[in-house]
């Protein structure tokens, strides 16, 4: 998929045409995080990112926009991508996730959980057997989300 920030500085592309997964989570923390009412994570496998030059280290975002872009966790074998960056992203989908705390409504037929899901917890212990590099990007200096390790 095609992945770009607001002001184009930085552009990549993601190494499969669709996440292994996409969540859009309602909690506190992630609505502080966007300035919005939910976030969104499309999960990939680890891939080499854009230049250090163009990139951030608050879990990567654009030096020159500020657009948050990626989290990764060191010692993970997937990161996150923002779901607003990413051109042709299916939102239908979506596991919707801390819905307890959401701030718009949630369609009837999304798959939901009130709280961090079990499919999430299941996607996490599956992704271990990835046979990807520890060390794009070599995981100095990245800080982890206290509620999610995406």
């Amino acid at each position: 998929m095609d992945a770009s920030c607001q002001c184009g500085a930085v552009t990549f592309k993601t190494p499969l045409r669709h996440p292994l997964a996409l969540y859009i989570c309602h909690c506190a923390e992630c609505r502080r995080q966007t300035s919005s009412a939910f976030g969104v994570s499309a999960i990939f496998p680890r891939f080499p990112l854009p230049s250090e030059a163009l990139l951030s280290c608050y879990n990567y975002f654009c030096k020159q926009c500020g657009t948050r872009l990626i989290h990764s966790t060191a010692g993970k074998n997937f990161v996150s991508v923002k779901g607003g960056c990413l051109e042709g992203l299916d939102w239908s989908k979506a596991i919707h996730i801390w819905t307890k705390s959401a701030m718009v409504p949630i369609p009837e037929d999304a798959t939901r959980s009130e709280e961090e899901c079990s499919v999430f917890e299941a996607f996490c212990s599956s992704q271990e057997s990835l046979d990807q590099p520890h060390t794009v990007r070599g995981g100095t200096g990245e800080r982890v989300s206290s509620k999610h390790n995406w």
